[in-house]
């Protein structure tokens, strides 16, 4: 069995603890698990039968021969800190969006690890969405030809309650605004699908909230491939949620997945149709219904996969850092009011900087 400790007891934890504690993923148990709010430890501690601490390395010392992987699912802005102070204990490190605030955090991260000879593993579940997995599929096959645009539309609803239920949520120091925190996964499927981004030209605002970081902005995006890409997102949709949709459009065929998370299947057309086409809304069109947090299942699953069988998991550290990049660069470019080259060194980019 691959077992994990769960470091910070915050509402995704529930996601990880749920699926782990409750035989969700075949070859998984939950050790242990941990938060400074010690009465969160306690919650989760009981609910599913495991010791429970109130200091990850307390935690770490009782039941360290008894874990696998060590899962960080604090604010953001400690991910680094909190992987550089565990890497010494020998264990896989598997870290939640985004793995860091900071390029330099990031490497820092990617280093300590090598050093240690431990994995590192970043969550991004929606590339395990059954559309995501049908259009990945059919991008590798070349069935898109020459990619011409891509484009990604977060239009989510977080109010102020949202923010001020916790003292991280939307500062720069901790969490950063819309693109770091809620759009970086969906800038994760647009650089999977489309490739690497060679510039980005971007602009947001701070429209409905009280917060430091940007609740609304648009990026112009331009890939390496020479194809282009639009970003929009915002936490500022009243009164619901609407989407979070990606779509794709090359010489050879359109493609648009939508739902609330890249999860549903809107539009699967080719030039050249091929026999499998008419089930492929059947087949690959939606998540299962009755699957509980089906594409963190699927992505846990794949980490023990590839742990019990010594290969490359999907997202390891270097392939979590490139959404990083790309969101620094918008920060950079939100704030110089210029076009920024991706490879670049950030020196107005305030992403996990105090204010």
């Amino acid at each position: 069995m691959i077992r994990f400790a769960l470091v910070g007891c915050g509402n995704i934890t529930q996601k990880h603890a749920t699926l782990i504690g409750g035989g969700k993923v075949p070859g998984a148990e939950l050790a242990a698990v941990c938060d400074l709010n010690i009465e969160a430890a306690k919650k989760f501690g009981e609910e599913h039968g495991v010791p429970w601490f109130g200091d990850m390395h307390e935690m770490m010392g009782a039941v360290k021969n008894d874990v696998d992987v060590i899962s960080l699912l604090t604010p953001a802005g400690v991910h680094a800190a909190n992987c550089l102070e565990l890497t010494q204990y020998g264990k896989a490190i598997l870290v939640e969006k985004p793995m860091a605030l900071t390029l330099r955090d990031a490497d820092l991260m990617i280093e300590a690890c090598d050093k240690a000879g431990v994995a590192l593993f970043v969550v991004k579940q929606n590339r395990l969405n059954r559309p995501v997995v049908k259009v990945r599929e059919s991008l590798e096959r070349g069935r898109f030809g020459q990619l011409v645009l891509g484009t990604v539309r977060v239009r989510w609803r977080r109010d102020q309650e949202y923010y001020d239920a916790a003292s991280w949520r939307g500062t720069w120091a901790q969490d950063g605004g819309v693109f770091a925190n809620q759009a970086i996964h969906h800038v994760d499927l647009l650089i999977w699908m489309m490739g690497d981004v060679e510039s980005v030209y971007a602009k947001a605002s701070t429209a409905l909230v009280d917060i430091e970081a940007e609740d609304t902005g648009v990026v112009v995006v331009k890939f390496c491939n020479g194809a282009l890409g639009i970003i929009e997102a915002t936490t500022a949709t009243r009164p619901d949620d609407l989407e979070g949709s990606v779509s794709i459009l090359g010489s050879g065929g359109s493609v648009e997945i939508g739902g609330f998370a890249m999860n549903d299947l809107r539009t699967y057309k080719f030039v050249e149709p091929e026999e499998g086409d008419a089930g492929v809304f059947e087949e690959h069109g939606k998540n299962p219904r009755d699957e509980f947090a089906y594409a963190h299942q699927e992505y846990l699953r794949n980490i023990v996969r590839s742990l019990e069988g010594g290969r490359a998991a999907l997202v390891d550290g270097l392939e979590g850092r490139k959404s990083l990049e790309v969101v620094s660069a918008i920060y950079e470019s939100i704030e110089t009011g210029k076009e920024v080259l991706v490879r670049f060194i950030p020196q107005r980019c305030r992403l996990g900087l105090s204010s």
